[in-house]
């Protein structure tokens, strides 16, 4: 049977028997991949704790007829530990995978390979607010697939902004004669903010009160959700964590 060889991200895993897991995976190459680790949950397994969510790892697989079977793995990036011994930062990188699953359905690029790896990384260290860099991603791995929001122009008709009105059913920020009635209005602060995020300007984003964080996460959340067309319920856990103080 063929046999290939890529970078990946491990999303998920799920029980196989009593020691094989099946691992999800988001390649480099490959976009999401699907197989089998046999033994990995004894004791005596070599790998197997190179292929625990959140973890980087370069794989030896061969195709199977359903499942592909990983034969190796070695690791790249150990951001596991780090990030599961803090509550924001795992809460925050479990959106993130379930998100990067669900948009891998069809094939990924090594680009949304490369921001999951680069988030990740950067929950790990506690570079910055885990929800920023949560939010962050959400709106760039959007971009991606495809879906970019309009954060200055309106979504509708073109119209040059800046407008105050977001409507993520609509694609972002939509003009007066657009806008659907009785849709609240957003501070342009927060439209900065949001423009920030995208572009990752993390100055800007470290600096922005509590109030323009939450008011930008809670517009990202629901984009990211609209688009998906359903629910990324790992963000029902996901604390704003700029009222908590964390950095």
């Amino acid at each position: 049977m063929p046999t290939y060889r890529d970078e990946a991200v491990i999303l998920r895993t799920h029980k196989l028997g009593e020691a094989d897991r099946i691992v999800t995976m988001l390649s480099r190459r490959h976009g999401k991949v699907r197989a089998v680790a046999k033994g990995v949950r004894r004791t005596s397994s070599k790998f197997g704790s190179r292929l625990e969510p959140f973890m980087v790892a370069d794989v030896q697989l061969y195709e199977g007829r359903s499942l592909d079977i990983v034969q190796q793995a070695e690791s790249l990036g150990s951001y596991g530990a780090d990030i599961a011994s803090h509550y924001d930062r795992f809460t925050s990188a479990n959106a993130m995978v379930e998100t990067a699953d669900r948009l891998s359905e069809s094939e990924a690029t090594p680009e949304q390979y490369l921001l999951l790896v680069g988030g990740l990384r950067a929950l790990s260290r506690g570079e910055h607010s885990p929800r920023s860099i949560l939010d962050s991603y959400l709106l760039r791995v959007m971009a991606l697939s495809g879906w970019a929001p309009s954060l200055t122009d309106c979504a509708r008709c073109g119209m040059p902004g800046p407008h105050t009105t977001f409507v993520a059913q609509l694609g972002g920020v939509v003009c007066r004669n657009d806008a659907p009635a009785g849709s609240p209005r957003v501070a342009e602060s927060t439209l900065a903010l949001l423009r920030s995020l995208m572009a990752g300007e993390w100055d800007v984003i470290d600096a922005a009160s509590v109030q323009e964080t939450s008011a930008a996460s809670g517009l990202i959340a629901a984009y990211a959700q609209w688009h998906l067309e359903r629910g990324i319920r790992s963000l029902a856990h996901v604390i704003d964590d700029s009222r908590e103080g964390a950095r």
